[in-house]
């Protein structure tokens, strides 16, 4: 088989991926973030609680992140309509805008998932910071930092013209840049660092609400910190499932220049496009998630 045929049946593979499974996962998504946002401040225990502020952070990071990232995934591959190609202003704001959702929304699981290990904490000098004071500082905090990690953004990236197909893409023009965003950015703050964070403090939470029976705490308190936990975990568990692909094949498709066939050049850029589908789905499944496994979160949303 010829490469343009290989590189026809790709295009058509992606284009039906990208209807039959983006669509859904993006109405799903928003969706779900928004019932997520609904329960999660019309309960008066979720709003007072550090854990829980967190997850409402990252409803709202989320359902932007799917408005902006999927979206034009959808359209792009879908119905080949790229909106970044409007004007070069527009290029960089859309990137600018999808890191640093991405980045917020990965890092307030990662502070959920740490605070569940201080509310769960035997010590009560552990369990001071489990507060929502401390969570809104930190959440200000980050988001600060990343509106300044994105401003590369701004500056590098541009339309390009492709020599290949001739046609404008909205892409990187700084090689060292470039390096940093797929070994930097795509591979560790949005890949390994998350999931190494969330594993660690994931078993680390899991194993205080196994010895929260012997302790003090009320057994309201305990109740939903026992639930809160679970709901993290299950959801940090995901996390790595629908993280970890995405940045490794993106490694690998960044060194698919020197693979001398172009078979399996074609194959692993198709296959990279497709986990991006996969990748996306860490954004789209909170609520269903947290309905599944907290009774009281059911409860609230009937």
């Amino acid at each position: 088989m010829s490469s343009s045929n290989n590189s026809s049946l790709y295009s058509y593979y992606l284009k039906n991926v990208s209807i039959y499974g983006g669509i859904p996962i993006f109405i799903g998504g928003c969706i779900g973030g928004i019932l997520n946002i609904i329960v999660l401040i019309s309960l008066k225990t979720f709003r007072e609680n550090s854990c829980a502020f967190y997850l409402t952070m990252i409803s709202f990071v989320n359902i932007g992140h799917l408005l902006t990232g999927l979206l034009h995934r959808i359209l792009v591959s879908g119905f080949d309509i790229d909106l970044t190609l409007i004007s070069s202003s527009f290029c960089k704001l859309f990137q600018y805008s999808l890191q640093v959702c991405a980045l917020l929304s990965i890092t307030c699981l990662c502070l959920a998932t740490i605070d569940q290990y201080f509310a769960t904490c035997s010590h009560y000098r552990w369990r001071e910071w489990s507060n929502i004071k401390i969570s809104r500082r930190l959440t200000k905090i980050f988001l600060i930092i990343w509106l300044i990690h994105g401003i590369p953004c701004l500056i590098y990236f541009d339309l390009n013209k492709l020599i290949s197909t001739k046609k404008f893409r909205c892409m990187i023009r700084n090689k060292k840049f470039s390096n940093y965003f797929i070994h930097g950015y795509s591979a560790i703050l949005t890949g390994y660092l998350p999931i190494f964070v969330t594993i660690l403090f994931g078993l680390l939470s899991y194993y205080n609400i196994k010895c929260l029976s012997s302790s003090r705490i009320s057994n309201i308190r305990r109740e939903l910190d026992k639930q809160l936990t679970t709901m993290i975990v299950v959801l940090d568990i995901f996390n790595i499932i629908a993280l970890m692909p995405y940045p490794i094949i993106l490694i690998i498709r960044s060194i698919s220049s020197i693979i001398e066939d172009p078979f399996t050049a074609e194959k692993t850029i198709f296959i990279s496009n497709l986990t991006v589908f996969f990748y996306y789905l860490y954004f789209a499944s909170p609520f269903y998630i947290f309905i599944c496994v907290s009774e009281r979160f059911r409860r609230q949303l009937i």
